[in-house]
């Protein structure tokens, strides 16, 4: 039966190789278990109902790609999308969790649409690959910010805006602890190091007193408190739209990027360099971003941790399976992820802060008018503690560097109409 569902000798896999390739792609990312809860708490979301919707988001999204697209690729709630839902949508913008999420199942949906008619294509190939490297970097000094933030290392100064906390509170003592061990863990290519790291440092708070044990393992906890409370009619307001296409914009690409990054480790792309049965991924994706937010959990996508499975040999939609069975497992440790607290996850956030700058090596710094856009949209995001002001204001800037130095010629009729439209939105519907 696995072999005709998977294809397993075809693309020269057994069922043990693609059982290991699940378990290791699972520990690599299990850390958002831990991390998801905590972030969605400070919109007033209850943490229990958040840890169930994101185990089975994660689940759903896996067993689709793995069963419909066939791809060893796990899916799960999104970093970054999770902070934007978070700290920009509701605690800054004032929008209540259920419209953020009626936001993220409109995503969704556009999302599916775009697959659907192929203009996904158009927006991918048409937009520049700079200013998707510099979205993602933005995205990951906004990470960065947030776990400073929550750690007490940065705090806020009537001044200087920001300045320097106390180093030697607890929180930031151990925040900083996790962060060493993570990246210690992460250059000896130790399996599941972030999980580890969390789970180290909540050990230490436990032993010194900051943490209270409630438990490791229970039934798990309701998900009525979150489950089909989006309110899709209120995300329809005007000043939702640049919300929504945030949140599709920033899968879209993440997603697609995810998507060729792990087929290519897997050597799963064509003679052409393209991915067979993409439309299946990323309809896998859209429809595991609608099923997190009808549980009540931010954008679901797809993980790039997925190439930790790929490197153990994993080759098909089995590794995925895997990923999403152990997904369900977790749900019987609520106790353990309601112990966890926010310094112990600051550490991951960094680490994936790194992973996310990374990109920005590619750019050719020599081009001016390549680099300053990239340089704007990644820094727009943090300082104006938002994604979508970042996106927004990188395109205008985009458009109008390459304008002014006679490079409009460069420009994609897609960045035409985005900038055209940021600007619009800009303008009559600042903030």
């Amino acid at each position: 039966m696995l072999e005709k569902l998977f294809k397993l000798s075809e693309n020269n896999s057994t069922v043990k190789t693609e059982i290991i390739a699940g378990i290791t792609t699972f520990l690599t990312m299990a850390y958002i278990i831990f991390v998801n809860p905590a972030m969605l708490k400070a919109t007033g979301m209850d943490p229990g109902a958040v840890f169930v919707a994101t185990c089975l988001a994660a689940a759903v999204g896996c067993f689709i790609m793995g069963l419909y697209a066939n791809y060893p690729v796990a899916l799960a709630p999104g970093m970054g999308l999770n902070a934007f839902f978070s700290y920009v949508v509701v605690l800054h913008m004032g929008y209540s969790w259920q419209v953020a999420l009626g936001a993220v199942f409109l995503s969704g949906v556009c999302f599916t649409l775009l697959s659907l008619f192929k203009i996904r294509e158009w927006i991918i190939n048409s937009i520049p690959l700079p200013m998707r490297k510099g979205i993602a970097a933005g995205i990951g000094l906004f990470l960065a910010l947030i776990a400073l933030k929550n750690s007490g290392i940065i705090i806020a100064n009537p001044a200087t805006l920001v300045a320097l906390g106390d180093m030697t509170t607890l929180p930031a003592v151990l925040a900083s602890v996790a962060f060493i061990i993570t990246i210690a863990l992460a250059h000896f290519r130790i399996k599941g190091g972030v999980l580890i790291a969390i789970l180290a440092v909540t050990l230490l708070g436990l032993l010194m007193g900051d943490v209270e044990y409630s438990g490791l393992i229970s039934m798990p906890p309701s998900i009525a408190p979150t489950f089909m409370q989006m309110d899709i009619a209120g995300a329809f307001n005007v000043g939702m739209i640049s919300i929504v296409f945030a949140f599709l914009f920033v899968d879209l690409f993440d997603t697609s990027g995810t998507l060729i990054a792990v087929a290519d480790k897997a050597k799963l792309l064509d003679k052409d360099g393209n991915l067979p049965r993409l439309n299946r991924a990323l309809l896998a994706d859209s429809g595991a971003s609608m099923a997190g937010s009808v549980l009540g959990t931010s954008t679901t996508t797809s993980y790039i941790e997925s190439v930790a499975g790929v490197s153990e040999g994993g080759r098909t939609g089995l590794t995925a399976v895997v990923v999403g069975i152990l997904f369900l497992f977790a749900l019987f440790f609520a106790p353990l992820a309601g112990m966890i607290p926010a310094y112990a996850t600051s550490g991951a956030l960094l680490y994936v802060a790194i992973l996310m700058v990374g990109g920005l090596q590619t750019i050719d710094w020599e081009d001016i008018t390549e680099a300053a856009p990239v340089v704007i949209v990644a820094l727009m995001m943090p300082l104006t503690f938002s994604i979508a002001n970042g996106i927004t204001i990188g395109f205008i800037a985009y458009a109008v560097i390459k304008v002014a130095s006679g490079k409009a010629s460069e420009l994609s009729a897609s960045v035409w109409f985005l900038a055209v439209l940021f600007l619009a939105k800009l303008i009559f519907f600042p903030g």
